[in-house]
């Protein structure tokens, strides 16, 4: 996935006051009150988790209705709330619902993730109005992001543009704060992170700017970056709660970590990128190969790659590294991605391996066909495109699914969630692919 969405799984970054939030847990019961109590809901809960560990999501669905069969004690117990907010929490990875109870947002994810498997969708096109676009570059998309309800694109001109996914309109353009130019693409947009009510998205010079989804289209600088101290912002990545950036072009700078309340630099540090300083400075000036990645997890961790290593770091001890592991084949850093508790990388002969970011235990592995792919990953599937066509794999077992019918030539960035997929191509065009049930 491209930048991110609070917590790249639209969770948000800060918990609201509101009816989306998890039930409470705790309940009242009177003496002759006849229900399962907690015993049941948590071998129920179990159930399920062994069947998705095992065979996937998708069955535990099937084992919760064979559990829920036995009597009319088990079948008492799928009525409960907390329960459903339990498995939907734990099977699908969200904690915020769209749907009137818990019980159906887990069997909207489920439906969803079947047509994602099957390769049901509906592919349209997004349109917006190209006048005022006074730079030769100015319509070319560089970094994606979605939500579960807007898709933003960053493009060469530092322009971010939004577009609601209900109804697929382009909805508002944000403008960042002019300053003097350090090269032909230093205002391009390396990332943007969606934070309800707040869409943050950061630049190649190093500006960090911050404006509300329903607001002015001219946003607040929150950062004013320094090129010449920290070289040039690779790409940009966050939730409500932090933000990421990953540097290049001076040595020892490459993690930037900000908080998100405050907009502080909490840490900088790391020699990440230090191989590919000379390549940092040449992004300003020049439409090079992508030359590191930055995504995060729902673990309060960050993961970044480029050509040969990727680093995991811990956003809460940010001092501490929790891996830093060298690949002696290379790694497509394009292909680089994650999800809410994993990462995939594929190497340089096009080998894909999925890991857990927390222990590094290999979860798949598959091959991919392409030489040049760029990738995004959801929680159940990879995307690859290469040569315009875009190919499928689940990641629990590293199974190919299928193509997608549309070829869309090459493409400069590409996102995805539970539901979409958006592709950037070269031409112009934005793709977006619609999953849901």
């Amino acid at each position: 996935m491209s930048s991110s969405s609070a917590d790249g799984n639209g969770n948000g970054g800060a918990r609201r006051g509101d009816d989306s939030e998890g039930p409470s847990l705790t309940r009242r019961r009177t003496n002759n009150e006849i229900w399962p109590g907690p015993f049941l809901e948590d071998l129920v809960l179990q159930v399920a988790i062994d069947a998705s560990r095992s065979l996937g999501r998708l069955a535990a669905a099937a084992a919760l209705a064979n559990v829920f069969q036995v009597c009319s004690t088990w079948q008492a117990v799928s009525q409960s709330c907390p329960l459903w907010y339990r498995l939907t929490s734990i099977v699908w990875g969200r904690t915020r619902r769209m749907h009137a109870t818990w019980r159906d947002e887990y069997i909207y994810r489920h439906r969803t993730a079947q047509n994602f498997r099957a390769g049901r969708s509906v592919h349209v096109t997004l349109h917006f109005d190209p006048s005022g676009v006074d730079l030769p570059d100015g319509l070319t998309c560089r970094c994606l992001t979605l939500s579960d309800t807007h898709l933003a694109c960053g493009f060469d001109d530092g322009t971010v543009r939004l577009f609601e996914l209900a109804t697929r309109q382009h909805v508002n353009t944000f403008l960042p704060q002019h300053r003097d130019r350090l090269g032909r693409f230093s205002r391009a947009v390396s990332g943007i992170v969606i934070a309800h009510p707040r869409i943050i998205f950061a630049t190649l010079d190093g500006d960090i700017h911050v404006a509300i989804i329903d607001g002015q289209p001219l946003a607040r600088r929150a950062h004013m970056g320094n090129v010449l101290d920290d070289g040039a912002l690779v790409d940009f990545t966050g939730c409500g709660r932090w933000w990421v950036g990953l540097f290049a072009g001076v040595p020892g700078r490459a993690f930037h970590i900000w908080d998100g309340n405050t907009e502080e630099l909490v840490y900088l540090n790391a020699s990440l990128t230090d191989p590919e300083a000379v390549m940092g400075w040449h992004m300003l000036t020049e439409f090079t190969e992508t030359i590191g990645r930055v995504r995060m997890t729902s673990q309060e961790s960050a993961v970044a790659c480029t050509d040969p290593s990727y680093m995991i770091l811990d956003l809460i001890n940010q001092e501490f590294t929790l891996y830093n592991q060298q690949h002696r084949r290379g790694l497509r850093v394009t292909c680089f991605d994650t999800n809410n508790e994993a990462f995939i990388t594929v190497d340089n002969r096009g080998r894909a391996i999925v890991r857990r970011a927390g222990t590094l235990e290999e979860v798949c592995r598959f091959h991919t066909r392409h030489s040049n792919a760029i990738g995004c990953v959801n929680l159940g599937y990879a995307l690859m495109c290469g040569a315009g066509v875009v190919r499928t794999w689940e990641i629990e077992q590293g199974q190919y699914l299928y193509s997608l019918n549309e070829n869309i030539g090459a493409i400069n960035a590409m996102v995805a969630d539970d539901r979409h997929v958006a592709a950037a191509s070269r031409d112009t065009t934005i793709h977006l692919w619609d999953f849901g049930a």
